[in-house]
């Protein structure tokens, strides 16, 4: 007889709305990766003014989760969707009229917020809808549908700027946000029980004391630091550098490199389902396994970038792939604030681990370039691999201390687990 709980046709409809309004996010959030030469061409910028829209998307991105996750107990899923929703219209509409670079930027940082009010409000409508056993996988699957907003976005993008030009291309991209807040008003419900939940108003008082207990449980930053540890080398290498360095650093052709890259991502939508599986069947050892996958990562990096020469394309098929299952890995974060936080400050410890992340991988991007220029100075085009190799090893900083992070903390989250619980451990092993 299954373990699982059936799901409610009730609560799969909610869920699909939601996860269609955290994939068109994704999608808008990505979708000037394609459109790089002609938003240099419209509005008369430099390369370094190009990567400003991406990194300032980013930092409005992971600076609004907190808030966000405030005012999503405040106000509860419905609400917060509908105005991240209304923001993104908004957002690419301005975006697709803009004809400066003030105001186009202007536009993306309103996307970035419009993004950050999209996830973790899906996750809430999870954890309340779902039968417990689900969740995980649920989870899961919300984490890598959602990113084939970013793999959707780059054919019609491509073929829409070619075919219809800037403005009307944008604009039908903003358009497909009224289809879905028309859907998300009908159809999303906070809970069962009711259309619209409110939790206590956001007085100071109440801020600053859901901030403090969220923090203050160790399984909370033991979230936090699993999303930080984990997720790095994977986004760092599909956002940013991974081409670059599989080019520059590894002599391999730009269809090598494409393929390198697409592989991570097969790999990231692959992981997920099965570490779901594994994590549902084992919850005591969830940062059992969130270290043993840091451990694969870190000995796969350290062999590739100790390889004399160019890596064989075999070996780099090994690391985008055990890289890959880092990105499934940092969702593991959010089930332990599911785990040990109660439903009224939920959006408060998902917005605070969701941050960890986009933090690490901001911090790694940046380093990156500034370790590449100082080891090569000048152009891009004079990028060595040897300077690939001093630039990659800065992620040795970044794993040093998230893993000593996830180590201590995982230690106390199961003792004081076992003070409020003596069974606890003996339940979740009777799982398996």
């Amino acid at each position: 007889m299954s373990t699982f709980a059936p799901v409610p046709r009730r609560a799969l409809r909610i869920w699909l709305v939601g996860l269609a309004v955290y994939f068109l996010a994704v999608f808008h959030r990505s979708s000037l990766a394609v459109a790089g030469l002609e938003a240099t061409d419209r509005f008369g910028i430099t390369a370094a003014q190009l990567s400003s829209f991406v990194m300032l998307q980013l930092v409005v991105y992971a600076g609004m989760q907190i808030p966000v996750g405030l005012m999503l107990d405040r106000f509860g899923s419905r609400r917060i969707l509908t105005i991240g929703t209304i923001v993104l219209v908004l957002s690419q509409g301005a975006f697709a009229l803009a004809d400066s670079y003030g105001v186009a930027l202007a536009a993306r940082v309103f996307v970035g917020l419009g993004d950050a009010m999209t996830f973790v409000c899906v996750l809430r409508l999870v954890n309340t809808w779902f039968p417990p056993r689900r969740i995980p996988l649920v989870t899961q699957m919300t984490g890598v549908t959602g990113q084939l907003g970013a793999i959707v976005a780059a054919i019609p993008m491509t073929w829409a700027l070619a075919e219809l030009g800037w403005t009307p291309t944008y604009l039908v991209a903003a358009g497909l946000g009224i289809v879905l807040l028309v859907a998300l008003v009908l159809v999303v419900h906070d809970a069962p029980e009711q259309r619209r939940m409110l939790g206590p108003a956001l007085s100071w008082t109440v801020v600053r004391s859901s901030l403090a207990e969220s923090w203050r449980h160790p399984g909370t930053r033991l979230g936090f630091w699993t999303h930080f540890t984990t997720q790095f080398s994977a986004t760092t290498l599909s956002l940013l550098w991974g081409y670059p360095y599989f080019v520059r650093g590894e002599g391999r052709t730009p269809a090598e490199a494409g393929l390198l890259l697409t592989v991570l991502v097969v790999a990231v939508m692959a992981a997920g389902p099965l570490l779901a599986l594994f994590i549902t069947r084992q919850p005591w050892h969830r940062s059992d396994l969130v270290l043993g996958i840091l451990g694969a990562i870190v000995v796969v990096w350290t062999v590739v970038l100790a390889w004399p020469g160019p890596a064989p394309m075999g070996l780099l098929v090994v690391l985008v792939v055990v890289v890959g299952v880092g990105g499934p890995a940092s969702m593991i974060g959010f089930d332990f604030g599911r785990s040990f936080n109660p439903a009224h400050r939920l959006g408060t410890a998902t917005g605070i681990i969701n941050q960890g992340g986009f933090i690490a991988s901001l911090l790694l991007v940046i380093a990156i370039g500034i370790v590449l220029d100082w080891r090569t100075p000048g152009s891009s085009a004079a990028y060595t691999p040897e300077a690939f190799v001093w630039a990659m090893a800065v992620q040795y900083v970044l794993w040093s201390v998230g893993i000593v992070q996830i180590w201590r903390l995982r230690r106390r989250t199961r003792a004081k687990l076992l003070a409020e619980d003596p069974e606890a451990r003996r339940r979740m092993q009777e799982l398996g």
